[in-house]
């Protein structure tokens, strides 16, 4: 098998069917024309021979023939791609001899010289085709020269000049076969075209799922992490309260169970793909949630925008925002502010009695880094200030943003 070289990158998954078909059509065309050329040369080399036949003549058409098939078989290996490499020396040998062959004998028949360096000329331009640039081109030079060399020695031989012919089908077969190598260049030159476009759409198609999987772990750290931090707080809350006030422990225990519930529809909505959330319901929950932890949490809101992706994104980050000042302060005062200007709407999420701790600051974790994301999709920015133990989480949304 030829060796690949570097200098076609091949994609490291199977091509898709089109890729397939097209260099079907690719190799049909190139063989195609070979068996046009090669015909138009066998039926040329017959009628040269004006009917008198001999064992020069039989062997020179026995061999031509031979080196048709050689050539379509030849044409198999192309699919490798230019400058891929040749096969093994004997699929190049077989290539060669027999144009060779053709070559010398074509010497001593009184026939036009210079269409016996065809057969040669043209397994020179399959050749080349699987060399590197350099060496391809260096081919090219040297079966110029050699097919040229052919008429020279045939004058030198036989005494005479009969280089070409008044044929009229002599000279427009010359004239194509010297265009042969453009045509399987270019050809090649399309079909490497056709694989780098589809390698490109296969990486495309990894990159979108990786993408999506990104998006999915993203959805359920917001669920998870959110729904299990309300939960933890309940179970503690109802622990304190179990044997004092076993009521309110019992209320917090089925509130508890409730947010179990939704935690485990939400996650099996997400994976189906049909998971919605709701504005509302979002900035509802972070106050009763964030009193239900002690602290006051006063809620002051704008009329909400009417982006879908937006109100996603927004809830998305009351959720991340309400999640971290569970799991990161001892918040006594929390606020929610969503207001809309001329230039476009901000929310804002602020608490104080953040830990003054590194490895519980706010800022670490994935959560704040995917909200970031989303709000870049949508041309905003979120900018997140940690000082004098008090936590502000700013969500920018340009007015170009806001539009549904």
């Amino acid at each position: 098998m030829p060796a690949l070289s570097p200098e076609i990158p091949h994609p490291t998954t199977a091509p898709g069917r089109s890729v397939r078909t097209t260099w079907t059509y690719t190799l049909g065309s190139i063989v195609f024309v070979l068996v046009v050329l090669d015909a138009m040369l066998l039926s040329l080399a017959v009628e040269s021979f004006n009917n008198q036949y001999d064992v020069v003549s039989t062997l020179l058409v026995v061999i031509l023939l031979a080196s048709m098939v050689t050539q379509i078989r030849y044409c198999w290996f192309l699919q490798s791609g230019l400058g891929s490499g040749l096969p093994r020396p004997l699929w190049s040998a077989a290539l060669l001899v027999p144009p060779l062959a053709v070559w010398i004998l074509g010497l001593f028949v009184p026939a036009a010289a210079l269409m016996w360096a065809l057969p040669l000329w043209l397994g020179i331009a399959l050749i080349v085709c699987l060399l590197p640039l350099r060496p391809r081109i260096a081919a090219l030079g040297a079966g110029v020269v050699v097919s040229l060399l052919h008429p020279f020695l045939f004058s030198l031989i036989n005494g005479e000049s009969n280089s070409f012919s008044d044929n009229q089908g002599m000279n427009m077969l010359l004239v194509y076969a010297a265009g042969m190598p453009l045509v399987i260049l270019s050809s090649l030159w399309w079909w490497r075209i056709v694989v780098e476009l589809d390698k490109h759409r296969m990486i495309a198609g990894e990159l979108a799922v990786a993408q999506e999987r990104l998006r999915f772990a993203a959805d359920l750290h917001d669920i998870q992490g959110h729904h299990l931090q309300v939960i933890a707080l309940k179970s503690e809350l109802a622990e304190r309260l179990l044997a004092a006030h076993p009521e309110a422990a019992r209320e917090h225990i089925h509130e508890t169970r409730l947010i179990a519930k939704q935690a485990l529809e939400e996650t099996r909505s997400l994976v189906s793909g049909y998971r919605e959330t709701v504005l509302e319901n979002e900035l509802e929950n972070a106050r009763e949630v964030v009193s239900a932890a002690g602290a006051h949490c006063e809620l002051t809101l704008d009329s909400l925008p009417s982006s879908p992706a937006l109100r996603t994104a927004l809830a998305m980050t009351v959720r991340e925002a309400t999640t971290n000042i569970l799991r990161h302060s001892d918040a006594t005062h929390a606020s929610i502010i969503w207001t809309n200007a001329a230039d476009g709407s901000t929310l804002t999420i602020s608490n104080n009695g953040v830990s003054t701790s590194p490895a519980n600051t706010p800022n670490s974790g994935n959560g704040l880094t995917g909200l970031r994301e989303r709000l870049e999709a949508l041309q905003g920015t979120l900018k997140v200030t940690v000082n004098a133990e008090r936590f502000e989480l700013r969500a920018t949304i340009p007015s170009k943003g806001t539009i549904a």
